[in-house]
């Protein structure tokens, strides 16, 4: 009960935090909303799927895009308290070190579920539709939570491991762009040249958003079926690959706090 109430009371504190920030969370939503603006009625033109079509496709491609950038926001909030001094706070009550990381990767994942729920309505004014049951569609945003949750373990442990939050934020934009375009995201895989081609068909972005598209019932009728492992399964697939960052990243970014505090 008392790793629960230190647990409770931070992820409390983060998430006040966020909310008397509230440019946090428009600056989380104005830029998936732009790309999705941008995609389905620009670049959208000159697809090779009709506009409808093409934007149910676009759409889970920004919500996982989203998830990618959102969750630099845990290393970044970990770095700026250990910045300004918040950690020597922390370290010097009797505060389990896995609870002051988990609370901040906890509150990052209730900012997460407003931001989906705000792009969600975008995509519904857009012409986005879930076309199967409620069952299927809460499985298809919770796999996106998981996915983000599991990536801000990542962003916890780079962000208690960089000197600065600049640095980070600066980092974060090199690989994360890179592994959100080349996917299937926001185009299928068949154009791409060979090597790129099984770099996206193996990304863990693309066995989330496929399996979240199949969830939805957003994959076109005219995509060809997947001859590799990871998207012919892609809801097991995106489980499997959270579950693995969650096993290698939750001991990695606790003990780099302990060690953070101990030099």
């Amino acid at each position: 009960m008392n790793f629960l109430n230190q647990l409770g009371a931070l992820t409390v504190r983060n998430i006040l935090k966020s909310l008397r920030n509230p440019d946090i969370i428009i600056f989380a939503t104005a830029a998936p909303v732009a790309f999705a603006l941008l995609f389905a009625y620009v670049f959208g033109s000159a697809m090779e799927m009709s506009g409808d079509i093409y934007r149910e496709y676009l759409l889970v491609g920004i919500l996982a895009q989203t998830m990618l950038m959102t969750s630099t926001n845990t290393g970044i909030g970990l770095a700026m308290d250990n910045k300004h001094g918040m950690m020597d706070r922390f370290r010097s009550l009797p505060v389990k070190p896995v609870a002051v990381v988990t609370a901040r990767a906890n509150s990052d994942l209730v900012m997460n579920l407003l931001v989906i729920a705000l792009l969600a309505l975008v995509g519904l004014s857009m012409g986005w539709r879930i076309r199967t049951g409620p069952v299927e569609a809460v499985a298809g945003f919770a796999l996106l939570l998981l996915f983000a949750y599991a990536l801000s373990w990542v962003s916890a442990y780079v962000g208690l491991r960089v000197r600065s939050p600049e640095v980070l934020s600066n980092v974060s934009m090199l690989i994360l762009l890179p592994l959100a375009f080349i996917s299937t995201a926001f185009v299928p895989t068949d154009g791409m040249p060979t090597p790129m081609r099984v770099v996206a068909e193996w990304n863990p972005v693309s066995a989330v958003v496929t399996g979240v598209r199949e969830l939805f019932g957003n994959v076109p009728e005219s995509t060809p079926a997947p001859d590799v492992l990871a998207l012919q399964h892609p809801v097991l697939f995106g489980v499997i690959w959270s579950a693995l960052l969650l096993l290698l990243f939750v001991p990695l970014a606790t003990r780099s706090y302990v060690k953070s505090h101990t030099r």
